[in-house]
């Protein structure tokens, strides 16, 4: 088969070209979904703080909340995605972060009576977590239906590159809407994304529920599960440095903080998009285990870094490590279940890093408070390690167990 060419579910072939614009057409569902998370990222916290007059314990409880209702849902979404159907699980997670938007939209008409206003976001989180379960899995399991099996380290790569690119993006332009109109804008902008998102998806055609033998869902997080454990702690590598690399910088008077997670995000989408087929060509386990490397290696660099370059080429290392962790491990994690079984999969997979990403910032706050905040960066590297010390051992117990696709 020339190399340019590729099989596709119906047994035809299509071209590259053809193959990634399948795939953007789905993903772009998931860079909607996280562009409505992104945007109240960076504003949230300080207006419950600023505006309502709470302390920062919950306005940091207005930002984590979502990732609660992310956790507890992922099962119930990749369930949904196997038995219903990818399609309708992403128009019922767009569906959630409309609803998301009309609650922050209260929560601006509320301001004024400043427990009404915190509940209403307090309410637009948990539905925006439950519309990123539904979306994240739904579409990953939505574009696995339309180019097959056989690309899914492919289709989880772009999934994360619109998942980065848009949180990227919606971030700092919530800010700009804030800044220069209201929160209500804000709300506003969340809902119309929602709402744009939910009727492309219901124009957007089907694709047949997978028949066969279903896993269980305990089976199902039983089988994956030593795989999530590797992503989890393959994600704390990001998770310290999303969290504290402003404090960092800050705690040896560098300038620069932002620089760090530019290129953390640079070179992560960088790598997804130059060397997200290494994962097809030399297996995931192979690829994870070097991602592993590289990412423990940049995180080694910032715990040692002597100036805010060095620092920076830390934070770029890790950022081209973390890149193919979730793509890697997660095709094997996809391949030890049935077909019929692939959306759960996906979403007892994913829930690891929703795991990690919530645990990370107590415990790295605990580890700065006693040895300062570069000792944060040696745990994480540490921890890391330990994820290539699992993707070594998965490697081994694969090649004596066929995979099930």
């Amino acid at each position: 088969m020339s190399p340019s060419l590729h099989d596709a579910p119906d047994g035809a072939q299509i071209g590259t070209f053809t193959l990634t614009a399948r795939i953007v057409a789905i993903a772009f569902f998931t860079f909607i979904c996280y562009l409505a998370i992104g945007l109240p990222l960076a504003v949230l916290p300080g207006y419950v703080h600023g505006n309502l007059g709470y302390g920062s314990v919950l306005a940091g409880l207005a930002i984590s909340v979502q990732y609660v209702a992310t956790l507890l849902s992922r099962s119930h979404a990749g369930r949904m995605a196997d038995t219903v159907g990818p399609k309708q699980t992403v128009v019922i997670g767009m569906a959630a972060c409309a609803i998301s938007g009309i609650f922050l939209l209260l929560a601006y008409a509320f301001e004024r009576t400043a427990w009404l206003s915190l509940a209403a976001i307090i309410l637009s989180r948990l539905a925006l977590g439950f519309g990123e379960s539904w979306v994240g899995t739904g579409s990953a399991t939505w574009a696995i239906a339309r180019v097959g099996p056989l690309h899914t380290a492919r289709v989880i790569s772009w999934n994360g590159i619109a998942t980065y690119g848009a949180l990227a993006l919606g971030a700092p332009l919530g800010v700009q809407l804030e800044k220069h109109w209201s929160m209500g804008a804000l709300g506003g902008a969340v809902l119309l994304l929602g709402l744009a998102g939910l009727g492309l998806a219901m124009i957007r055609p089907a694709v047949a529920i997978v028949g066969g033998h279903r896993m269980a869902f305990k089976s199902v997080v039983l089988r994956v599960f030593p795989h999530g454990v590797a992503l989890g702690l393959g994600s704390v590598g990001f998770g310290t440095l999303a969290a504290f690399v402003a404090l960092y910088y800050a705690s040896v008077s560098w300038d620069g903080a932002a620089s760090a997670l530019s290129a953390f995000g640079g070179a992560f989408i960088g790598v997804r998009l130059l060397f997200a087929g290494t994962i097809t060509r030399f297996g995931g386990f192979r690829v994870a285990q070097v991602s592993f490397v590289v990412e423990a290696a940049g995180l080694l660099l910032l715990w040692l870094a002597p100036n805010p370059g060095m620092a920076l080429l830390g934070a770029a290392l890790t950022g081209c490590g973390f890149a193919l962790v979730f793509p890697a491990i997660g095709v094997e994690a996809v391949a030890r279940v049935p077909a019929g079984s692939r959306g759960a999969a996906l979403g007892a997979y994913s829930a690891f890093l929703d795991l990690a990403l919530g645990v990370t910032g107590p415990i790295a706050g605990y580890i700065s408070s006693g040895f300062g905040y570069p000792a944060i960066f040696l745990a994480a590297s540490l921890c890391v390690t330990l994820g290539f010390v699992i993707a070594f051992g998965l490697q081994r117990a694969a090649s004596r167990q066929p995979a099930t696709i």
